[in-house]
């Protein structure tokens, strides 16, 4: 995203409370199966765009009438906002069957890429596809992949918000679509309903997750669809503890020491559990045995610490590594090892990547920044047939630092 990010209010009770909102230029996901509630929290993601006097495109296949009777069962009045143009109902028609098109790929992909024609035309501050699920069931993931992640990353360079509602995966190779939509998504909103003895869905689990930034973390809370409500929550914000200790004060400034952080505050983006991390690598290489996708794995130690030429610690290091990394780029921490999932497929950016690592390291000084950088060592492995899950990848990458063949110094 080239503009500035910054929050603002979702109209979604607990992302508003637990995150203090999305991010501006952030692509969502809505999940969830039918009848969960997603188009009911779609229309208060839409209306409080509205509220704010921001244009929300909604793409549906549904009918406008259809949408303003959904809105009006939660006290909306839909067609308030459509007559003021600040809620744009773009109704899409069903993409056809495999057997009424040739190439059904290629009608998709029209499907994906005219939305750039509509956001060019009305500058929406926020968009919304309820759902998308019928218009990305590609027969080939690599070409979905490409049309995805092109649209969406000029609908991001814009500054757009968008909110994708998406079916529950229900197979393996709906599964395989999802994962390729959430490596390039920004957060997750799950739904989970729960059925009473009559069959009606009226209240469930919400279970928000980001992707990238949100370091609050995630969360979960019961939800309930209330008449003339909407969807409400039972989430309660976590308290932060204040210190009753006085401290002294130097003028008007305040000491850090004052400042009690909870545990979600020291979350640091992109940082994943060596449990996680594993998942998020086969997943990739799962893509990648589909699609083809490649993807880099980096690993990063210092030589041990009587052999340093410099003070560097590991936390100095991961910190360097954190702020060079690409928001995308999943990264790990084992001990004194750093793993670094690169995304991109360009040689370049593992070059690029290295460059901005030496670059940062924490002095001003020419000379001190190569003797900080020789006491790092780096090796990197690309994604083949070869491996078959992530054990087996990271089991490559647990190399020693004084082996000049299979690591490199900065």
């Amino acid at each position: 995203m080239k503009k500035a990010v910054q929050l603002f209010p979702s109209g979604i009770s607990i992302i508003d409370s637990a995150w203090g909102g999305l991010y501006k230029g952030g692509t969502y996901l809505l999940v969830g199966e039918k009848k969960t509630g997603k188009t009911l929290l779609a229309i208060q993601f839409a209306v409080e765009s509205a509220k704010q006097k921001e244009i929300c495109l909604f793409f549906t296949n549904a009918r406008p009438k259809d949408l303003m009777i959904q809105a009006a069962s939660i006290d909306v009045d839909l067609e308030y906002y459509m007559n003021k143009n600040l809620i744009i109902v773009v109704r899409v028609a069903p993409p056809p069957e495999s057997t009424a098109y040739g190439n059904r790929d290629e009608y998709l992909s029209e499907y994906l890429s005219d939305i750039i024609t509509v956001v060019n035309q009305y500058n929406p501050s926020r968009l919304v596809f309820d759902e998308i699920t019928p218009y990305i069931e590609f027969e080939d993931t690599v070409k979905l992949r490409d049309v995805f992640s092109n649209t969406f990353e000029q609908i991001e360079d814009l500054g757009i918000t968008s909110l994708l509602s998406v079916r529950e995966p229900a197979s393996a190779a709906t599964q395989m679509i999802f994962n390729i939509l959430n490596n390039y998504a920004t957060g997750v909103i799950q739904l989970y309903k729960k059925t009473d003895s009559n069959g009606s869905t009226k209240s469930g689990i919400i279970d928000i997750q980001p992707n990238i930034g949100h370091t609050e973390g995630r969360f979960r809370a019961h939800y309930s669809i209330e008449p003339y409500r909407g969807i409400t929550t039972d989430f309660k914000t976590p308290k932060t503890k204040v210190s009753e200790k006085v401290y002294e004060k130097i003028g008007d400034y305040i000491s850090l020491s004052e400042i009690k952080t909870s545990i979600e505050e020291l979350t640091i983006p992109n940082f994943y559990s060596l449990d996680d991390f594993k998942l998020i690598l086969n997943n990739q290489i799962a893509m990648y045995k589909t699609t083809g996708q490649v993807f880099t794995l980096v690993s990063f130690r210092l030589l041990p610490r009587e052999k340093r030429n410099s003070t560097l610690t590991i936390n100095q290091l991961k910190n360097v590594i954190r702020i060079s990394a690409e928001k995308k780029d999943k990264i790990c921490q084992v001990d004194e090892q750093i793993c670094v999932l690169l995304v991109k497929e360009e040689p370049k950016s593992i070059s690029d990547f290295i460059n901005k690592i030496k670059m940062n390291l924490p002095s001003d000084d020419s000379s001190e920044r190569e003797l900080l950088a020789s006491d790092v060592f780096f090796y990197y492995l690309k994604v083949s047939e070869q491996f078959e899950n992530a054990d087996q990848m990271l089991s490559k990458l647990h190399f020693e630092v004084k082996d000049p063949i299979n690591s490199h110094s900065l």
